[in-house]
C-alpha cells in the first residue's frame, strides 16, 4: 500500500473514531439530562450525587478528544440564548416554554419569591428566607438534602417543581421560590411576598463572567464579548438597569415587595434577617435565633457545605463549580479598570431617567461628563 493509501486508512480511522466519540457524547448528554431533571439529582442523598459527579468525570476523560475539539470553538451568546416576549434567556437552563409556564403560574398567598438578576445573591437569600421560616432550625445540611430540592426555581427546566416542593415553617408555611424574571414576566399577586436583591452592577458583571467561564470551560468568550452582552438587552433576564428599575418601582407601589442590597447583607446580615422576618410577619426572632440564622447563612458555612447549595446540576463540561468565587461586597474591583469604567458609565447612562437611587446606593457608578 502506498503512502496515499496509508493516509486514507489513517484518515478513515480518525473519522470513525470521531463519529464514535460523537455518538458516545450524545448518549452521555441524554443520560446526563435525565439524571439532572426534577429531583433525579437534587433529591438524591450526598453519596448518590457524588457518585454521579464521579461518573461524569470518568466520561469526560474518555470523551477528552471530542471535548477538546469542541473546546476550540468559542461560546456564542446568540446561539446560547432565546427570547420570550423580548426577554432573553439561557438555552438549556430555561426555554420559551419554561418562561411561559412561569409567567402563567398563579401566585398564592403562601408564596415567597426571591428575585434577583443573575449572580446577585439569589441562593444566599433563598437560604436566609428558608432559615428564617424555620427560625434557625432548618436541616438542609443535617438531612443531606439540597436547597434546590426544597426551593423551586420557577422558570428553570431542572429542579423541584412547585407542586412537589415542601412548605417551610410553622407560623406561615410557605414555598420559597427562586426567580430571575423581570417584573414584566414574574407571576404577581398582591398577597404573595417578593424579596428583591440588587448588587453593584459591575460586581454582577464580574460574577456573570465567572459563571460563563466556569460552565463552558475553554469555550469561554473574551471579556470584551461578555461586556458587550452584559451591556445590552441580550443580557439574560434583561439588562441590570431595566431589571433593577422595574423591581424598584414595583417595591414603591406596594408593601409586598422588599428591596434589599447584596452589600447590606454582607455588612449587616443580622439586620437583614430581622428585616426579612418582619416583612414576612413572623414573630420577632430572639437574639439566639437570629445568631443561628446568621451562622447557617454565612459565607463560610455555605462554602463549607457547598454541595448542599449548588445552583446548577453538574454537566459534562463542568462538575465542580464554586458556589461563590469570593462573594464580597466589592467584587467589582476585580474587573479591569477600563472595563469597570465602561460598565459603570453604561449603567449610569441607561438609568438617567430611572427612579432607582443609583447615585446614593452606588456612588462610584457615574456617567461620563
Amino acid at each position: 500500500m502506498g503512502v496515499l493509501g496509508w493516509i486514507g486508512v489513517v484518515a478513515g480511522i480518525v473519522v470513525l473514531f470521531l463519529v464514535a466519540q460523537a455518538i458516545y457524547l450524545a448518549v452521555i448528554l441524554t443520560w446526563e439530562n435525565e439524571r439532572t431533571s426534577g429531583l433525579n439529582y437534587w433529591g438524591q442523598p450526598p453519596e448518590e450525587r457524588d457518585r454521579f459527579k464521579r461518573a461524569l468525570r470518568r466520561h469526560a476523560r474518555l470523551l477528552y478528544p471530542i471535548l477538546r475539539l469542541i473546546g476550540r470553538t468559542r461560546f456564542s451568546f446568540a446561539k446560547a440564548s432565546f427570547r420570550y416576549r423580548n426577554v432573553a434567556g439561557p438555552r438549556g437552563m430555561c426555554n420559551e416554554e419554561s418562561f411561559a409556564r412561569a409567567r402563567d403560574y398563579a401566585a398564592r398567598p403562601d408564596d415567597i419569591f426571591v428575585v434577583t438578576q443573575m449572580k446577585c445573591g439569589t441562593t444566599w437569600m433563598q437560604h436566609v428566607v428558608y432559615e428564617i421560616l424555620h427560625r434557625g432550625t432548618g436541616s438542609i445540611v443535617e438531612s443531606g438534602t439540597t436547597l434546590y430540592a426544597v426551593s423551586p426555581w420557577i422558570e428553570a427546566l431542572k429542579g423541584v417543581p412547585i407542586e412537589a416542593a415542601p412548605l417551610h415553617g410553622n407560623e406561615r408555611p410557605s414555598h420559597v421560590i427562586k426567580t430571575h424574571l423581570p417584573v414584566s414576566l414574574c407571576p404577581y399577586s398582591p398577597e404573595s411576598r417578593y424579596i428583591y436583591v440588587a448588587r453593584h452592577p459591575v460586581s454582577c458583571f464580574a460574577s456573570c463572567s465567572d459563571f460563563i467561564a466556569t460552565n463552558v470551560g475553554t469555550m469561554a468568550p473574551p471579556l470584551a464579548v461578555a461586556e458587550a452582552w452584559y451591556c445590552s438587552d441580550a443580557m439574560w433576564w434583561g439588562s441590570w438597569p431595566d431589571h433593577v428599575t422595574g423591581w424598584w418601582e414595583r417595591a414603591q407601589k406596594g408593601d409586598n415587595v422588599l428591596f434589599v442590597h447584596f452589600e447590606t447583607m454582607r455588612k449587616d446580615l443580622a439586620g437583614v434577617v430581622r428585616q426579612v422576618a418582619q416583612f414576612l410577619d413572623m414573630e420577632p426572632l430572639s437574639d439566639a435565633e437570629v445568631a443561628e440564622v446568621v451562622r447557617k447563612t454565612s459565607f463560610d458555612y455555605m462554602q463549607r457545605h457547598k454541595a448542599h447549595f449548588e445552583m446548577n446540576p453538574p454537566h459534562i463540561l463542568q462538575t465542580d463549580a464554586e458556589l461563590f468565587v469570593r462573594g464580597t461586597a466589592d467584587r467589582h474591583r476585580d474587573v479591569p479598570a477600563d472595563v469597570r469604567t465602561r460598565v459603570a458609565a453604561w449603567t449610569a447612562t441607561a438609568m438617567k431617567n430611572s427612579s432607582y437611587p443609583l447615585a446614593r446606593m452606588y456612588g462610584d457608578v457615574s456617567a461620563p461628563e
